[in-house]
């Protein structure tokens, strides 16, 4: 910077003074910026990321998008494709599955087992528990060649997913975890996939929050030491290899003065199972206690009614798809703003969630925090020939 600020002539010299000033005072206000944002405590992990789920914002993370060894934590996508197939009645709770030779075989891998054997036919229920609460990697297999009816076309389909989810740094070689080359994931990827668990299979959620699980007279515990310390924990997974060290994703959901708020976090690369549990839980309470969370609009609640032309009415009722929170840092929340920026005129046919702008959420300096879509809450259908041609009139004279 100091040979910028030298220049040779006294036009030049104003020059670079007011580009030594608008640099520094760019700096200043970047400092500003950070400073205002809480920093998030240090944790012995490679790899953390912390989300809330409510705003969709991420509070803290470090290398979030670095390619890592998932370990077990592929075992969330195994599950949410057999949630999507249980979903669309191509399997059933009460329905049995073969063990076939290759399920049978994941005993001589090294990883963790429910035990079933090629004499047995366990129903899926038993099989997801085994995969979810004991991390079987036998009941993986199982259920991954009751949906697609084999490993290898399972496999497939879960890499068409992260695909179609846009995960640009996962690829699935196995539905276990186990090490192998070519299989990766980062910290964010596995984020979203149990962040689609959580939505969009609420009911099959609990099964992340069961303490124990017996099965064949072997009773195994959950891995997830954080369900036995936090009420408030309710999920998720564990992963553990020799490449990928101690990892876990834990979910919690919390009663707070604007309603439940659910935070998520992944913490990959940890020295033992004590270290995911105790980083994940100064995550999860860090995120908790230094970040508020505001309720700005309810879902279905106008946020602005505003004029349609050539409609069978006048005005259009205009919010948000959903209810709309954001996440600030502790006691800044009456220093956020809102702005609306919208389609202008407004011409019918108007359908119910068509989106007509934007809902900027900013600091009261300015700093962007987040952008929503603006959209129709009610249809607003043409009108007839008469109303149409009297709105052109007045439009053109507009």
């Amino acid at each position: 910077m100091t040979e910028h600020c030298l220049p040779t002539s006294r036009l030049s010299f104003a020059r670079g003074l007011r580009a030594c000033l608008a640099l520094l005072l760019a700096a200043a206000v970047s400092s500003q910026a950070l400073a205002q944002a809480p920093q998030p405590p240090e944790l012995a992990a490679r790899q953390y990321l912390l989300i809330d789920l409510a705003s969709n914002q991420v509070l803290a993370q470090r290398e979030a998008d670095a390619q890592a060894d998932p370990a077990s934590l592929t075992k969330l996508m195994t599950a949410y494709l057999v949630f999507n197939a249980l979903r669309d009645k191509k399997l059933s709770l009460e329905q049995t599955l073969p063990v076939s030779e290759r399920a049978w075989a994941e005993r001589k891998g090294g990883g963790s087992l429910m035990f079933i054997d090629p004499k047995m036919t366990p129903k899926v229920s038993e099989l997801l528990r085994g995969m979810i609460v004991q991390s079987g990697n036998d009941a993986s297999v199982a259920l991954a060649e009751g949906v697609a009816g084999s490993v290898d076309a399972f496999v497939a389909l879960m890499n068409r997913q992260a695909q179609a989810w846009g995960l640009k740094n996962t690829q699935f070689k196995n539905v276990t975890g186990l090490t192998e080359p070519g299989h990766y994931s980062s910290a964010r990827d596995v984020a979203t996939v149990a962040e689609r668990i959580i939505t969009e299979h609420p009911n099959f959620y609990p099964l992340y929050a069961i303490r124990d699980y017996s099965f064949n007279n072997i009773r195994q515990d959950n891995r997830n030491l954080l369900l036995g310390r936090d009420p408030s924990i309710d999920g998720m997974k564990t992963g553990y290899t020799d490449t990928a060290g101690y990892c876990l994703v834990a979910s919690a959901v919390r009663n707070m003065p604007n309603g439940q708020r659910r935070l998520l976090s992944v913490v990959l690369g940890t020295a033992s199972r004590e270290a995911r549990a105790s980083e994940s839980q100064k995550l999860l309470n860090w995120g908790y206690l230094a970040w508020d969370a505001l309720r700005l609009f309810d879902a279905g609640k106008a946020v602005a009614t505003v004029p349609v032309w050539k409609g069978t009415s006048a005005e259009a009722k205009l919010g948000t798809p959903g209810a709309l929170f954001t996440t600030v840092p502790k006691g800044e929340g009456d220093k956020v703003k809102t702005s609306i920026e919208r389609t202008d005129p407004l011409v019918a046919p108007l359908t119910a969630g068509q989106r007509v702008g934007t809902i900027k959420i900013t600091t009261a300096a300015g700093t962007p925090i987040a952008e929503v879509p603006l959209v129709v809450l009610e249809p607003v259908p043409l009108a007839g020939v008469f109303g149409r041609a009297w709105d052109s009139i007045r439009l053109w004279i507009k």
